[in-house]
């Protein structure tokens, strides 16, 4: 127990030579904690040699102050703002009881904290609830706050908004969000940091195509490399908001929470509610701040390689056969591919998207030796069998809705609401209807030896209502999305689970713990997929991020891309392949068995390294990289998605490799790789674009850069930086 009042300080070290991160923690005895300060820590000074304790101070270091024409108390606001404290924001905590809406003052009883966690208890013993707040500092740097707030009498309890949050530095003066939709999920968007508040919602009931993934505030013209930001995320699954807000009498506030509806959380006496973590980062550019989320996602998961993986989708869509399907898994190993998934088309009466979901059993009209005789081939071949379920969908023309049509989500008996795909959702809150679930997908999961699920949700929830609860579901559907998946997790410790919504939808940090990789678009065209892939990986590590190899002309735009462009745009993922390789020519078959083989050579490297994305000021060009881990080696991909201005193609830079060393710079691969991607009207080639490249040293890659060849527009390529300083490192060498 620390004495209260008391100023505190929590620190924790950065992973991989990153910045540490320290916060300074005000805890009053009357009101809630207020974070004073969230800064970071030079490398050479470790966590430990940070201050745990200061003394306790009524100001602060913010200075708050009273001033006239508003209240007698001064403006610094908590972790959770109320009008107690003075805050004349919008509401974060809102409470009622009866309909009729709370205004607690609480009062802090306990305070625990250590290095790098502190965990605050505070009351109202005249509002009757109690909340208790952690805030901790991982392993990666990033800040976590959540609370829990409980009932203590007997007078039922609604939640209707607990919202958290940090201060913003007045210096940080603009913001960036996402927006997007179906094929063009989590494109980046920046405007000012004004005065008043700026929420951006989710309510369909997962995480959207066009949610914040990170709501950021930076100083004036912040990018990837350069300027310090603070990211924020809510690591929720369900409806959610995520603000800025800006005052003038207390300065700015960056934070979030779950979206409620009405009555969806009452507590009676001794229940609790618990908020989503919210999760902050900070970074000098985006570039760092993004990868304390990448390796707090990977501190979840045990690596092992990625294997290349093959999904059936856009190969033959519900045009399923045995016949087809082995001849496939054959060819797909012959070219290297190390997990074979069969897509949604599989189980009983699903012909088309009109039927069938729910009913979790395979089809014998389809599979008339059953499935297990496609699965035991494909695991002689050497590959693992992957299978297409969404277990939270249901159609109207299905065995289960006939049987159960109160597990439907309604808004009420008297209508099923709107239709999405011609399906509606599951009522997962109710135990029954989750059993079936559960016990469904382990007989198949037995029966074939299931090693891979692709998790599908193709519909936003809405008048979300359980017949059972007679409430709004999507909190409770959310949380048991959560337990069975666990549940899955835990009897099957090896089965691995993909997460895809409609394509890139719900892909959030509380996901990313559940789950071996996310889809991040239902688009595979690699001039789209380079800046979905780049708003994707603010928060996703490039291990986890589905990147395949597709048909031309693409099947979502019609556009037609050389396979080496949409070679390299996989490179930078997981890769994996969404192609009837039945109808490749041997050419095209040949070069992606090659590349399949270098990328298996690299994927050690590349998956534990730090993902960098270069700033270029030319709205044609992309450069994007991996850098490995002890700066070694690094890939980059230079990808040209439209005419330029520029003519040549200005100088691009490489960003991540080591001050003081030299690289070799060449083409990845091979200069003979990337003859398609060139422009016609070259006349010569850049020196260093060769086999045998050319030395540069790390100062010139990283702060002025080096002329690239010229490509047409709508072409890629990859370039390799090896460390030449140490013979020791950059032993890594792509020519065959």
């Amino acid at each position: 127990m620390t004495q209260i009042p008391s100023t505190i300080v929590l620190a924790g070290n950065g992973l991989h030579g990153m910045a540490g991160t320290s916060l300074t923690l005000h805890v009053p005895s009357e009101g809630l904690p207020r974070i004073e300060s969230m800064l970071l820590m030079p490398t050479s000074i470790s966590a430990s040699e940070q201050s745990p304790h200061m003394p306790a101070e009524t100001g602060g270091v913010s200075g708050p102050q009273v001033i006239g024409a508003y209240l007698d108390h001064a403006q610094n606001p908590s972790v959770v703002p109320t009008q107690s404290e003075a805050w004349l924001g919008a509401p974060k905590l809102v409470l009622a009881r009866d309909g009729v809406q709370l205004f607690p003052r609480f009062t802090v009883t306990e305070l625990t904290n250590a290095q790098t966690w502190a965990h605050i208890e505070a009351v109202d013993e005249q509002c009757g609830v109690q909340l208790a707040i952690m805030i901790s500092i991982n392993e990666a740097g990033l800040i976590l706050q959540h609370a829990r707030l409980t009932n203590l009498i007997d007078d039922p309890l609604e939640v209707r908004s607990l919202l958290l949050s940090v201060p913003v530095p007045d210096s940080m003066t603009e913001l960036q969000t996402c927006t997007g939709h179906h094929l063009r999920e989590r494109h980046i968007e920046r405007m000012p940091f004004t005065s008043g508040l700026h929420a951006k919602e989710s309510w369909v009931g997962r995480t959207g195509f066009d949610s914040t993934t990170l709501l950021c505030a930076g100083t004036r013209d912040f990018s990837f490399e350069r300027g310090r930001v603070m990211c924020a995320h809510v690591a929720w699954s369900g409806n959610t908001v995520h603000f800025a807000e800006k005052t003038p009498q207390c300065g700015s506030l960056l934070g979030g929470g779950e979206a409620l509806y009405a009555g969806e959380v009452t507590l009676d006496n001794n229940e609790a509610y618990a908020s989503p973590v919210l999760e902050v980062s900070l970074g000098n550019g985006l570039n760092e701040a993004s990868e304390r989320f990448r390796e707090t996602v990977r501190l979840t998961h045990e690596l092992r390689p990625r294997p290349v993986t093959l999904n059936t989708w856009e190969a033959v869509y519900y045009g399923q056969n045995e016949q087809t399907l082995l001849e496939l898994a054959d060819v797909a190993a012959q070219v290297g591919v190390e997990r074979f998934v069969v897509d949604d088309g599989w189980f009983l009466g699903r012909r088309t998207d009109t039927a069938g979901l729910g009913d979790w059993q395979v089809d014998d009209a389809v599979w008339p030796n059953g499935l297990q005789a496609l699965a035991d081939h494909v695991h002689a071949l050497g590959m693992e069998f992957g299978l297409w379920f969404e277990p939270e969908m249901i159609n109207l023309d299905s065995e289960l809705a006939r049987s159960h049509p109160d597990w439907i989500l309604s808004p009420d008996v008297t209508r099923l609401g709107l239709s999405g795909r011609d399906q509606y959702v599951l009522d997962m809150s109710r135990l029954d209807a989750r059993n079936y679930i559960f016990n469904s997908l382990s007989a198949i999961i037995d029966d074939c030896g299931v090693d891979y699920i692709k998790w599908d949700h193709n519909r936003p929830v809405v008048e979300a209502v359980s017949l059972y609860s007679e409430r709004p579901a999507v909190h409770a559907q959310t949380e048991a999305v959560y337990e069975l998946i666990d549940a899955l997790k835990q009897r099957y410790p090896q089965l691995e689970i993909e997460s895809c919504a409609s394509g890139g939808g719900r892909i959030d940090m509380a996901m990313l713990q559940r789950t071996d990789r996310v889809w991040a678009s239902d688009c595979t065209d690699p001039m789209e997929r380079v800046d979905i892939q780049r708003g994707t990986s603010l928060i996703v590590p490039q291990e986890m991020m589905g990147t395949h190899i597709s048909a031309s002309p693409n099947h979502a735009t019609l556009r037609q891309t050389t396979l080496m462009t949409r070679i390299a745009m996989a490179f930078f993922g997981h890769l994996g392949v969404e192609w009837n390789l039945l109808q490749v020519p041997q050419e095209d078959l040949e070069k992606l068995t090659e590349w399949i083989s270098l990328y298996k050579q690299q994927r050690g490297w590349m998956h534990e390294g730090n993902l960098v994305h270069a700033d270029i000021d030319d709205a044609a060009v992309r450069v994007d990289g991996i850098v490995s881990q002890d700066g070694s080696h690094a890939l980059y991909r230079y990808t040209v998605v439209s005419s330029s201005n520029t003519y040549p193609n200005g100088a691009i830079r490489f960003p991540g490799l080591t001050t003081g060393h030299r690289y070799l710079v060449r083409p990845f691969g091979g200069a003979n790789q990337y003859l398609h991607e060139m422009s016609p009207s070259t006349r010569t080639e850049q020196p260093w674009w060769c086999d045998e490249g050319m030395v540069f040293d790390a100062a010139l890659l990283t702060q002025w850069g080096i002329r690239p060849p010229q490509l047409a527009p709508e072409h890629a390529v990859l370039i390799e930086c090896l460390d030449i300083s140490n013979p020791q490192r950059g032993a890594t060498t792509s020519h065959t």
